[in-house]
């Protein structure tokens, strides 16, 4: 395929890709980010403790239900109203009259299926169970308001897609395109909800599909649209589902998207901006266990009459870790000049930017509500695991035990005789289907990757079967007790028996299961030879603490904070490149995310752990304390303007990114 032409630049398009060096220095970029009131006050530590849910593993889990596509000839402008559709025109990309660089006629693509995203204020309840307030010693306490006693927990206010947390879920498949127009609309408030303080304060979003292969206009990132789309605003994201190079073995298998609002990501997908886009291959991963031609990996596909599909016992998971307002903990955050206490905010969702260690909280739900329970038939089901924390590592074991009490620890319940009972398949990562399955006894899932992975609900891993009103739960064993680093035998408060049930699995009767698990999945594209590997051109990163540099600039990448101006790469289209990472120390963990095009490990020093599945594609670095990784990268399909940066999002949000643009 050739280089896309370059496009004819304006002073506003040159400004994106951060070729007016002079007019970088003049404007500056810090200048962009609110100025901190209240000095070395920044630093708060002190986080409330989340009421304690006292009938756990009852609200079923719920499933985001596939979205059906709109009629794009009826769509217009919030502004205006005056029709507004879609198209490769100029002009049609945005609200700001900007124009796709590749569309889907230019890959021999047919017209992509639309649909239409508004972002909406909207409320979300993370339980119908009865709470207890407590304290951090887990003693029952009297809230604020005087009402003591077992209670119903408020509704949170959620900036969502369509409304709902998590959003929508599009299935998509390879070679049908899909251009989904978001809107926003969080300027409007029907139903007069508080809006907390937490949340981009212009109410602006910038929509990612993270590690889709996507034009810049597309990508919503901050490199090329530096303050995001505000109220009444619309941008159609163009997905192209087309694997880069136009080689099946670069297809992929599970995206999501997410807000990407420069310096409030966090808080954006904090307050519910997270939505799900399984994408299948037709040939070989269909999302039907019937198709004789395929893998027949586990799912039953079920086409609409809409044009979409549904595929039974593939289900996505979406695990967020989330901490409720206290009443009496003091909301001290330069980043938003929030000071006092909100005792109105009781029960709805405590956020807290700038905290020196990191943000986690003391909840866990999965698709957005605590400690559910899921019924599964007897067969094997396909599980899509999703970390949509802001910061927080899992390790996920399947074990059978008793549930038992621990109020005011993270997690609010423990499994302390859990025992292992089954192994997970795991026949992928979040840069799609690995060569060959691995059977594992458990997994870590980093802030932003995907693991998916088959179970098999008949028999346990010591050959006996199941049998109906079996529980089986999905338990958390990795403590953290801060965003810094997952807990180690050296650190004071390790808790070497630390197993946290977050979803439980009720075994019900069995059901027709035609699905295999195959000894290969998808073959890689070979790596250059190690000798072409040494000669490529060699970029390095380094990730490490500001020192000082300024209150709202915590992180540096090779010195600099994240200029939305300037790029620190020029890669040219078409070329490879070889980039090494490294984690500049202090104890700090960093989930590396580069847009554009997934990446393959090709060396890690000083690793403290295994990376089994460094084996394949991937768009996430995990990079433990100290350690350094070498990637191999290629540039193809798209020129402009992208960015790198640290999935935690406390980092990414103080300016643990940078800009890099591909050039013709």
């Amino acid at each position: 395929m050739k280089a896309p032409e370059p496009p004819t630049w304006s002073r506003r398009d040159l400004l994106k890709l951060g070729l007016m060096s002079g007019a970088a220095t003049l404007i500056g970029t810090r200048g962009l980010r609110p100025a901190p009131a209240l000095g070395a006050q920044c630093y708060a530590e002190a986080f409330p403790t989340s009421p304690f849910v006292l009938s756990p593993f009852t609200d079923p889990l719920p499933i985001p239900p596939v979205l059906a596509p709109s009629n794009p000839r009826t769509w217009r402008d919030p502004r205006t109203r005056a029709l507004a559709p879609p198209g490769p025109g100029t002009g049609q990309q945005d609200s700001d009259g900007g124009t796709h660089q590749v569309w889907t006629s230019d890959l021999g693509l047919p017209d992509p299926i639309c649909y239409r995203i508004p972002l909406q204020v909207r409320e979300h309840a993370f339980t119908t169970s009865l709470v207890l307030p407590i304290n951090a010693s887990g003693v029952e306490v009297i809230p604020p308001d005087g009402i003591r006693g077992p209670r119903s927990l408020p509704a949170s206010t959620i900036y969502g897609f369509n409304g709902t947390f998590p959003g929508p879920r599009i299935n998509a498949q390879y070679g049908r395109p899909v251009l989904v127009r978001f809107e926003n609309h969080l300027d409007e408030n029907p139903l007069n909800l508080d809006r907390q303080d937490f949340g981009a304060p212009d109410w602006a979003f910038l929509t990612h599909l993270h590690n889709g292969h996507t034009a810049p206009e597309s990508d919503g990132n901050p490199h090329y649209k530096i303050d995001g789309y505000r109220p009444k605003e619309w941008c159609d994201n163009l997905y192209l589902n087309w694997p880069a190079g136009g080689d099946a073995r670069n297809m992929q298998s599970f995206f999501w998207f997410h807000d990407h609002r420069m310096d409030h990501t966090g808080a954006n997908v904090y307050k519910g901006m997270v939505g799900l886009f399984p994408i299948y291959d037709p040939a070989i991963d269909s999302g039907d266990e019937i198709n004789r031609r395929g893998l027949r990996l586990a799912g039953v596909r079920r086409n609409n009459r809409d044009g979409t599909f549904s595929v039974d016992y593939d289900i996505p998971l979406a695990f967020y870790d989330c901490c409720l307002d206290d009443g009496v903990t003091p909301h001290q955050d330069c980043h938003n000049g929030s000071t006092g206490t909100h005792p109105e905010w009781w029960g709805k969702t405590f956020f807290q930017h700038f905290p020196n260690h990191g943000f986690v909280g003391d909840i866990f739900t999965v698709n957005g509500v605590a400690y559910p329970v899921l019924h599964v038939k007897r067969r094997k089901y396909r599980l899509r695991f999703l970390d949509a924390s802001i910061a927080r590592i899992y390790e996920f074991k399947l074990m059978q035990g008793t549930v038992t009490p621990a109020p005011g620890t993270q997690g609010q319940y423990q499994l302390p005789d859990g025992q292992q009972c089954m192994r997970f398949t795991q026949i992928a990562s979040e840069g799609g289907l690995l060569p060959a399955p691995i059977v594992r006894d458990a997994f870590p899932l980093w802030p932003a990757k995907r693991r998916e992975v088959i179970v098999d609900f008949t028999r346990y891993m010591d050959g006996t079967p199941t049998h109906p009103g079996d529980e089986i739960y999905l338990t958390n064993v990795l403590q953290m007790t801060n965003g810094r680093k997952p807990n180690e035998p050296s650190d004071p408060d390790y808790d070497p028996n630390y197993k946290v049930p977050v979803l439980k699995f009720v075994v019900g009767g069995l059901a027709p299961d035609r699905s295999m698990i195959p000894r290969t999945l998808r073959p890689l594209v070979p790596l250059p030879p190690p000798s072409v590997l040494l000669n490529l051109p060699h970029r390095r990163f380094r990730m490490e603490r500001s020192g000082g540099f300024s209150e709202e600039t915590e992180w540096l990448i090779n010195g600099l904070p994240f200029d939305p101006l300037n790029s620190l790469a020029y890669p040219k289209w078409g070329s490879e490149e070889v980039w090494t990472i490294e984690n500049g120390g202090g104890g700090w963990v960093h989930p590396l995310h580069i847009h554009e095009e997934e990446h393959r490990v090709i060396a890690r020093r000083d690793s403290s752990r295994a990376h089994p599945d460094d084996t394949s594609k991937e768009d996430v670095v995990a990079l433990d304390p100290g350690e350094e990784v070498d990637i191999y990268r290629h540039f193809r399909t798209f020129v402009g303007p992208y960015v790198c940066h640290c999935h935690n999002l406390a980092h990414e949000d103080h300016a643990m990114m940078f800009g890099w643009t591909i050039v013709p």
